[in-house]
């Protein structure tokens, strides 16, 4: 069973680490290029505020976001921002989402995200914590996939296996780091493709970071994954 009360602990450290390293940064690099397609350093940042604030909403029985557009707009509004205001909103907004996460609340419930994706509200605060490290990682400030949390990786791998599962658009795939073994794809009984590798490169190819380069595969090519 999922323990929100110990990935809101998990998510005020990785926010932490996050804000101690994004503080080294200054005015200039704040505006350049992430790791991530047409998004400065800024707009990772305005989106982890934003994302915050987004789930604090939910929680509170609101739509994440009024609409995708207003979503999009915030980000581009904040992102030119200086280093301080970005700091600044990121702590707070933070703090919003933990005071709302102590407060008493019937964790069991379902809760609605973005496009009709329903989940346990006690799986909010992983959610929150998968934002904040893997967007560090997309910062481009030193902070890589083999740094992670082992605790983290594991459950994200465990995570985004579920979530390609019985996609008819993915062929059945086993995922192995050599010691255990996930499933994914498509649901014929036996898995078409085994993709092989270490955790960090299995995650980075499953969330989209990276591009599956240094894995291994039986049975056929490294699938082709639906984007996030």
């Amino acid at each position: 069973m999922t323990d929100h009360v110990r990935d809101l602990a998990s998510v005020r450290e990785a926010t932490d680490r996050l804000l101690t390293a994004a503080g080294k940064l200054d005015n200039a690099t704040v505006t350049q290029q992430s790791r991530l397609p047409g998004w400065t350093r800024g707009h990772v940042l305005a989106h982890l505020a934003r994302n915050a604030d987004a789930l604090v909403n939910v929680l509170e029985g609101r739509p994440m976001y009024v609409s995708a557009e207003a979503r999009d707009a915030d980000i581009e509004r904040d992102a030119p921002r200086g280093l301080d205001a970005h700091l600044a909103d990121v702590r707070e907004s933070a703090d919003r989402f933990q005071d709302t996460g102590a407060a008493p609340a019937d964790w069991s419930r379902t809760v609605e995200l973005r496009n009709g994706v329903t989940d346990s509200a006690s799986r909010l605060p992983f959610r929150r914590w998968v934002e904040v490290e893997l967007h560090h990682v997309d910062l481009g400030i030193g902070y890589e996939l083999e740094d992670l949390p082992e605790e983290f990786v594991e459950r994200e791998i465990d995570f985004l296996a579920q979530r390609f599962a019985g996609r008819p658009d993915v062929p059945p795939t086993r995922l192995t780091d050599g010691t255990r073994a996930w499933s994914t794809g498509g649901t014929a009984a036996e898995p078409a493709v085994t993709v092989t590798g270490g955790r960090a490169d299995l995650l980075g190819w499953l969330a989209g970071r990276r591009d599956g380069s240094a894995l291994t595969t039986e049975g056929g090519a490294l699938p082709a994954l639906p984007p996030l």
